[in-house]
């Protein structure tokens, strides 16, 4: 009965002998670089290919501090040096790089370069061709395999955006023989229809994978469109003549999907902030003008004859009321001071002195001031307060002055 092995022991077999074989210890090859892929790591993951077979590489960062003579990129002619071994856990044999030196550009890559200088020559990668992309569309048209990734990203990309706009498929090959002509007949188709706008795409792949996309048949097609046209081949590290000839470079289909279809919450948001600010705006209106009315008829009311006659007739009860506080405060102040100087008159009124025992003596001549006024016989006439006493002078005795 034959031994049972395991997967892994067979491929430590294997391993073993490549570890054996001297020529795959030091081996060089000379190919073209194709998906090449620069790990966070430092690592260098990349295949080399010729027109019949590719080999997978990897060049470890350590050795790319040594043996990397030139900036790599993706359709390069180079020569590498290294071994090749087997890794156990996939199963698969791979080419450890060692050392890598450019050995000159690939086939593909000169066409390529070739193709775009041409037509960047004839103006047809110019900005002012660019169409904008409709922002709010409501057909989207779209232009890749029936049963690829990039067909089914956009759809559920714009299911999630919005539901209600319409997609449109117009099927192409997108690699491989006759891929080409199929994509420039579906763009033809789909402009046809007229779209709001159109995806032109595929997913990821090698350079050989997007070449269809490189073809000069189908940038004439992108570029003759009426319709604006979104590509979007391959990974954002992926550049084709189509991303040049067209409108406008999306660097996934998923983004292009999110580029061509309108989010509605985004939408719905945006109408309800303008309904708030016109609401806003309209309520600050209708303030403004009902407190200008306002101020306006208040004016109007301040300015009616009967409210300016009204202020005059308080004005003038407010004037009377002051006139006769002031007449009073007058009459007050007049009246103490008649009465200041009535007691003053009073005080030197002869009648006054009358009342305290004294008399006013007179004669048919006059007052009598002096005992000389008077001579004997002369009638006297004597004023009291309470009456009048006449008399006759009899004797006049003079009293010496005291200036004698």
């Amino acid at each position: 009965m034959n031994k049972i092995y395991t997967v892994r022991q067979i491929s430590a077999y294997i391993k073993n002998m490549f570890a054996q074989d001297f020529l795959m210890n030091r081996v060089s090859v000379k190919g073209e670089i194709s998906n090449l892929k620069d790990h966070p790591t430092g690592h260098l993951y990349f295949t080399l290919k010729d027109d019949s077979a590719q080999l997978n590489c990897i060049m470890f960062a350590g050795s790319r501090r040594t043996g990397q003579k030139c900036r790599l990129k993706d359709g390069m002619q180079v020569e590498a040096a290294g071994s090749i071994s087997v890794y156990e856990n996939a199963g698969r044999y791979q080419f450890y790089v060692k050392e890598i030196k450019e050995d000159g550009e690939g086939d593909l890559y000169k066409r390529f370069l070739e193709l775009k200088e041409r037509l960047a020559e004839m103006g047809m990668f110019d900005e002012s061709f660019k169409r904008p992309i409709p922002r709010y569309a409501r057909t989207v048209g779209i232009v890749t395999a029936s049963s690829g990734a990039a067909l089914r990203d956009i759809m559920q990309i714009a299911e999630r955006r919005n539901p209600h706009v319409q997609l449109i498929l117009s099927p192409a090959l997108v690699q491989g023989d006759g891929a080409p002509e199929s994509l420039i007949r579906a763009i033809l188709r789909m402009d046809a229809y007229h779209p709001d706008v159109m995806i032109v795409g595929r997913g990821g792949g090698s350079q050989e994978d997007l070449w269809a996309f490189n073809d000069e048949g189908v940038a004439r097609a992108i570029f003759d469109c009426d319709t604006p046209v979104i590509s979007a081949v391959g990974h954002e590290v992926d550049f084709t003549i189509a991303d040049f000839v067209a409108d406008h470079r999306a660097p996934t289909p998923s983004a292009a999907a999110e580029i061509a279809v309108f989010d509605q919450k985004t939408f719905e948001n945006e109408m309800a902030g303008y309904m708030r600010r016109m609401e806003n705006a309209m309520g600050n209106r209708v303030t403004a003008v009902r407190s200008g009315l306002q101020r306006s008829l208040l004016r109007l009311k301040l300015s009616h004859p009967g409210t300016r006659l009204s202020e005059q007739k308080l004005r003038a009860v407010d004037l009377e009321t002051r006139l006769h506080r002031a007449m009073s405060d007058t009459l007050n102040d007049r009246r103490t001071a008649l009465k200041l100087y009535a007691e003053r008159l009073n005080g030197r009124s002869p009648l006054s002195k009358l009342t305290g025992g004294y008399g006013y003596v007179s004669t048919e001549k006059g007052a009598v001031r002096h005992a000389a006024d008077v001579t004997p016989g002369d009638k006297l006439r004597i004023t009291l307060s309470d009456g009048i006493i006449e008399s006759k002078a009899e004797r006049i005795i003079q009293r010496k002055s005291t200036q004698d």
